[in-house]
């Protein structure tokens, strides 16, 4: 990733002299010459490369007394490649020395060719049915992958869709997104308490000194009259129950309805929906001005007009919709 601008990158460039180059030069390549000093002498260090793969086996460690036979029995275990088809090229500084067809100099050893540290043996593969060809060894996307239909999966015992199957028999508002973000927030609840902060909303200590969740619903719909005639009235949230799954508009924002009744303290009054969104897409925690109408964490809560709510089938998922501004939510 590009971190300076090309004029930043000028400006650096023209403040390295020659020296500065030199010296970094000098600093990268400290050790380049003395590196292989602590080999025994009748060691050589050797880089494998080979014409149908893209692997490279860096400092592989022969002996000048090895045999081409031998070697060429190294390159087949490392490569697949079998002595017959091997024409191996011998390179140093990007310049071919010199080559050795199949079948020649086996019994001539490393030592005889005058050898440095650092020669790149490559082997080119002559074999027409070599299973090393077009990416065969190191392409994973030929190899065809196994892929179990939903039908089958669905038939499996101990799967995670089996046990979401037995959470839902328990809990019929049970999903995965569900269980992830609540289990996300007892985790916060009890790291708060371990450091001796104030726990997050809807959280408790109780009597043994475990983190617990406070799933309170204590406030039912409401009946009383609002003092504002303009404000929106109940007819405005017919249908609209606790407990109900709901989607939000703008954003199909989805959640529970938490709270239906009156806010005088909210947006000209009337009434609310109090609504525990899926997903931190919202604007309250469940209380107005320090009144709690519901448990909420943080970013989870919101009131909205129920003109903008849709009840219904609407099982929990992941909100990646931008939002939009609205007067009609606080």
């Amino acid at each position: 990733r590009r971190l300076f601008s090309k004029r930043q990158s000028n400006t650096m460039a023209g403040s390295m002299n020659n020296s500065d180059m030199i010296a970094l030069r000098q600093y990268i390549t400290a050790n380049d010459e003395v590196q292989y000093n602590n080999l025994h002498k009748s060691t050589l260090m050797v880089d494998m490369t080979h014409s149908n793969l893209k692997q490279r086996h860096v400092e592989i460690r022969l002996d000048l007394s090895t045999k081409i036979a031998d070697l060429r029995d190294v390159i087949m275990r490392k490569t697949g490649t079998g002595p017959g088809y091997q024409l191996l090229q011998f390179i140093l500084g990007g310049k071919v020395l010199f080559e050795v067809p199949p079948g020649r100099e086996d019994e001539r050893m490393l030592g005889y060719f005058g050898l440095e540290h650092g020669v790149t043996i490559h082997c080119v593969d002559l074999d027409p049915n070599s299973g090393s060809k077009n990416g065969q060894y190191e392409d994973v996307n030929l190899v065809k992958k196994y892929v179990m239909s939903d039908e089958e999966y669905n038939k499996r015992k101990g799967t995670l869709r089996d046990w979401e199957r037995q959470q839902k028999t328990k809990d019929s508002t049970f999903t995965l997104a569900k269980h992830a973000r609540e289990h996300r927030e007892m985790v916060e609840a009890q790291r708060q308490a371990k450091l001796g902060l104030p726990l997050p909303s809807g959280f408790e200590i109780d009597s043994n000194g475990e983190v617990i969740r406070v799933r309170e619903e204590r406030i039912a719909q409401s009946t009383v009259k609002s003092p504002n005639p303009d404000a929106p009235g109940e007819e405005s949230v017919e249908g609209i129950k606790l407990g109900m799954r709901c989607e939000v508009r703008p954003g199909s924002r989805r959640g529970s309805i938490k709270y239906v009744g009156i806010i005088d303290k909210l947006g000209g009054g009337g009434y609310w929906c109090g609504v525990e969104f899926d997903e931190p897409v919202g604007r309250a925690d469940g209380s107005v001005k320090g009144e709690r109408y519901f448990e909420a964490m943080p970013g989870y809560g919101g009131f909205v007009r129920g003109k903008n709510i849709e009840v219904g089938d609407f099982p929990e998922r992941d909100i990646l919709d931008e939002l939009d501004d609205s007067e009609d939510e606080l």
